[in-house]
């Protein structure tokens, strides 16, 4: 106990001397000007903050666009640029959104919530037409894509936007001391024209912002960009884990040169600090992780554009259970009976026995449509029980009926799932099953 407070103090007292390096401004650090009318797309005269006794404290529920941009020396129109004879990063906001997230920080709750909006969705934008998402940026800046993702999310409100530049990721995870995530294969690519080398092995690694850059930004597998969005996923849980830790609010005047240069919004440091603070302290069953639900139109190669096609339905009762969106579909409370859940069973520990016996235990349980999906690569301790589609009520009663596993909401498990059973060695102890070989767990 004695350590433990003496931990508090210390780190109470780097944090507010690390904080005497900034100032606590309330004025936004937009790099890019907007005009008075494009301003009101965004609830910026409402607070957020409050100063509080040490650091500043959110009022009230916020909810947050970020955009991810990659831009290149072939994007830009600067006669002045020094041709490289490749097509280099530039540090600009101003082209296709690679990463779109829709963050909730709500208070009260004392939970975040995260959307993943796919960048080949197919959405309505304004003045432009039928597009795909990540267009918005490039017409339009913030403003514009803001306006978009709120119609297509049913109207739901943005208080704030942030735009990072691919640089600054990798800079900001350097400056956290780097991230340590379970690369789900081997990846391998090479691209000369952009001087894009991505290497990375399979298993338990520790990345620098150079290798987390090549994580995120892989994807030439089946799934393409969604598998990219479910490693998105992935090292942003990893991060907030990891990084955004009390004892690394001390590394903040580095994060904040990296941000004056890197990063476009319309927050304030004080605002920043606040939402830095509250992540801080958000239990890790109570981070939300959710994909925008649809469908592929197709794979492009019949010459057509391929899209991820927004299901409406699907997408109402994901706002109303997350981003307290009130709809008129399905209540939040409606629990669907089990055998009209969809699920699908991941092995992580190398022995059909056990999922064998696992799907008997469900179908003796009433859920019946099941099937058993591709094996999950990472070795897990602790059965994963994922609500794919954000359905975390529906993933607590199945936890309840199993008497086992953790439950988690992200969008990391099979697409065409409601709920993905990530299977690791708990269920062995459980079921009085003997592994059918031997398996080494990281």
């Amino acid at each position: 106990m004695i350590w433990c407070g003496l931990t508090g103090v210390s780190i109470v007292s780097a944090t507010a001397g690390a904080l005497l390096a900034v100032s606590l401004s309330s004025t936004p650090l937009r790099q890019t000007p907007l005009a008075p009318e494009e301003l009101d797309v965004f609830s910026q005269d409402e607070a957020i903050a409050k100063q509080s006794l040490r650091l500043p404290e959110l009022t009230r529920p916020v909810n947050i666009l970020l955009l991810g941009t990659k831009v290149l020396t072939s994007d830009v129109n600067d006669e002045n640029s020094e041709d490289l004879g490749y097509h280099a990063l530039v540090n600009s906001f101003e082209g296709l959104s690679d990463t779109m997230l829709l963050l909730r920080f709500d208070p009260a709750a004392q939970r975040l919530s995260l959307l993943s909006i796919p960048r080949d969705t197919q959405v309505n934008i304004p003045g432009y037409g039928t597009s795909k998402v990540n267009h918005a940026n490039a017409y339009g800046g913030a403003v514009l894509a803001a306006k978009t993702v709120s119609e297509t999310l049913g109207g739901v409100e943005i208080d704030r936007y942030i735009r990072v530049n691919v640089q600054g990721i990798g800079k900001l995870i350097d400056a956290l001391g780097g991230v340590t995530v379970y690369v789900p294969q081997d990846m391998r690519y090479q691209d000369d024209s952009q001087r894009l080398y991505i290497n990375l092995q399979k298993g338990e690694q520790h990345l620098d912002g150079e290798r987390a850059l090549q994580f995120l930004r892989f994807r030439y597998d089946e799934f393409g960009d969604i598998g990219r969005v479910q490693r998105q996923q992935s090292l942003i849980r990893a991060v907030l884990e990891q990084g955004l830790t009390p004892s690394n609010l001390v590394r903040f005047p580095q994060v904040m040169s990296i941000i004056q240069s890197h990063i476009d919004t319309n927050l304030s440091v004080q605002e920043l600090i606040a939402l830095a603070g509250f992540a801080s302290q958000v239990d890790r069953s109570d981070m939300q992780m959710v994909m925008l639900p649809g469908e592929f139109s197709g794979d492009g190669r019949d010459g057509n554009v391929s899209y991820w096609l927004p299901h409406r339905n699907s997408i109402s009762r994901v706002m109303a259970q997350h981003f307290d969106l009130q709809t008129d579909y399905a209540s939040t409370a409606d629990i669907p009976a089990p055998g009209n859940v969809r699920i699908a069973i991941q092995d992580s520990i190398g022995n059909p026995q056990a999922v064998r016996s696992l799907l008997e235990r469900l179908n003796e349980a009433g859920y019946t449509r099941v099937s058993i999906a591709r094996d999950w690569s990472e070795p897990l301790e602790n059965t994963r029980i994922v609500a794919q589609r954000g359905d975390d009520l529906t993933a607590s009663e199945m936890r309840a009926n199993l008497g086992f596993g953790e439950v988690r909401v992200e969008s990391t498990g099979v697409l065409n799932s409601d709920i993905t059973i990530q299977l690791g060695r708990d269920w062995l102890m459980l079921a009085g099953s003997a592994p059918n070989r031997t398996t080494t767990v990281n």
